[in-house]
């Protein structure tokens, strides 16, 4: 079901109307947009949208599209068929993306880049996302995170850039590494009551009141 989603032209027609959303939330288009990469359908359909919006008038430029593939699984990148690609980025572990031409021809039109990311970068953005800004995705999602602090490393963004995330994927579709430190032990979650009080409680939060 995954590939046929994949390659359905409906599926990217629709999703393109992503990109007009960021377009009239913004004003204009961003400068950049980092979007994780498997299937490539995403990435091909926001350059899509963005072209549209700018034959329009809707916005004055298209941004430059970053794409990103987990190191294990990144055949763009590496310019070959991976034939067993292996991340804990579950939604990208694509060794051979259907829209792959489309990519590419979308990354030559944005003067966009392609960039892999190692799994541990990547769940180190799952977690500072979700413990800075209560966002909690899957870590196909948080490589958006991961390529955003590995391109301002390398000083790829000139400074007052706007910048677009995809982050789309929750975080309970793939909890298992959430579970897991650093050295790749496991913890243990702490469990309550499904009530405010319950929860509130050992996030020494007060409740509202009357719940």
């Amino acid at each position: 079901m995954h590939l046929v989603n994949s390659v359905n032209p409906d599926r990217i027609d629709g999703q393109k109307t992503a990109a007009y959303e960021i377009v009239e939330q913004l004003g204009d288009a961003p400068d950049f947009h980092f979007i994780p990469v498997g299937n490539a359908g995403n990435y091909t359909a926001y350059t899509r949208g963005y072209r549209e919006e700018l034959a329009i008038g809707a916005a004055t430029k298209l941004p430059r599209m970053f794409g990103f593939q987990a190191a294990g699984s990144a055949p763009i990148v590496r310019g070959e068929v991976v034939k067993n690609p292996e991340t804990v980025a579950s939604a990208i572990r694509i060794g051979n993306p259907a829209s792959w031409q489309l990519a590419l021809e979308a990354r030559d039109a944005t003067d966009g880049w392609f960039g892999a990311i190692e799994d541990d970068r990547i769940l180190a953005a799952q977690k500072l996302l979700a413990s800075t800004v209560g966002v909690f995705v899957e870590p196909a999602s948080a490589i958006s995170v991961a390529g955003l602090l590995d391109r301002a490393e390398a000083g790829a963004l000139p400074k007052g850039a706007r910048v677009v995330l995809t982050v789309t994927g929750h975080g309970l579709k793939d909890p298992q590494w959430v579970l897991r430190t650093p050295e790749g032990g496991e913890i243990t979650p702490t469990v309550v009551d499904a009530t405010v009080s319950d929860v509130a409680d050992v996030l020494e939060l007060a409740p509202e009141a009357g719940a």
